[in-house]
């Protein structure tokens, strides 16, 4: 197991300075049309939707939106997957961020990042009365559903998170926050805003992530505590997910972060041509 890594305020520095994140962006690949459709979901008595958007034939990489008040990662995700392809899910919740429904005569609520495993969906849930076994099946469902919009061909999810100042940040992970356990390894690059971040399950999305200069994350996927959120399920399904999360209203650091995430994921698909030396 790799240790848990921080790197020091000169070190961040200095990576940063010799990273490519100084660089050009790689240049866009076409123009796709957004094909939109809703899905409709019968959560306890009330009908919930989930807007499925897609731009391209081919779907390697799917976007996630499960709180509907995050509109600065939806648009900024909307801008790159019209030039890059790809695929968007989002909960329709009239711009908010918990899901509340009534079932049998009482109004639950729920935050929809923590319905991925039946204990978070019991952790989460919030009653006005007396709690009726069956609601926990209900969210579990709506869960599954949300799921199953997620094409098999998809090799990385992209959960679209916005947060605001200090509220979530790199810090979170360094020693002393509330999440330092959450974390296999933490890059924190003190010239970015800490609330920018990549969170991810994944080794090769934690390095290519880290070494552009973002502040970045890799969960440990088995220590981390399970309250039901996307990053957890995912990484004990042993697949590649990763959370991109600014503050809100930063959309072009939003698009700056998607776009070289894009790029990474293309350089591991198609790796540079070795070069000679003689």
């Amino acid at each position: 197991m790799l240790p848990k890594t921080l790197l020091t305020p000169v070190a961040a520095v200095l990576l940063s300075a010799t990273s490519p994140l100084s660089k050009s962006l790689p240049s866009l690949k076409g123009n796709f049309k957004a094909n939109e459709r809703v899905i409709t979901h019968k959560l306890g008595d009330k009908t919930i939707s989930f807007k499925v958007i897609q731009y391209g034939e081919t779907i390697h990489t799917c976007c996630i939106n499960l709180h509907d008040n995050e509109a600065t990662a939806v648009q900024a995700a909307r801008d790159v997957l019209e030039m890059e392809g790809g695929l968007i899910v989002k909960i329709e919740n009239g711009s908010k961020r918990m899901v509340s429904f009534p079932y049998k005569g009482v109004m639950y609520t729920f935050d929809p990042n923590r319905i991925f495993s039946m204990a978070g969906i019991k952790l989460t849930l919030k009653a006005t009365g007396k709690v009726n076994p069956g609601v926990f099946a209900e969210v579990e469902k709506f869960a599954n559903h949300l799921l199953e919009l997620i094409p098999d061909t998809v090799s990385c999810v992209v959960a679209l998170h916005n947060n605001t100042d200090g509220d979530y940040s790199v810090k979170s992970y360094q020693p002393g926050g509330k999440r330092t356990n959450d974390a296999k390894q933490v890059y924190a690059n003190d010239w970015q805003d800490s609330d920018d971040i990549a969170f991810t399950t994944d080794d090769y999305i934690f390095t290519k992530m880290s070494s552009l200069g973002y502040n970045s994350i890799l969960q440990d996927n088995v220590k981390v505590f399970k309250d039901g959120s996307l990053s957890v399920y995912y990484g004990e399904q042993n697949k590649r997910y990763i959370n991109i999360e600014t503050q809100f209203g930063k959309t072009n650091q939003y698009k700056e972060m998607l776009r070289k995430l894009f790029f990474a994921l293309d350089e591991e698909k198609n790796p540079a041509a070795p070069v000679d030396v003689d």
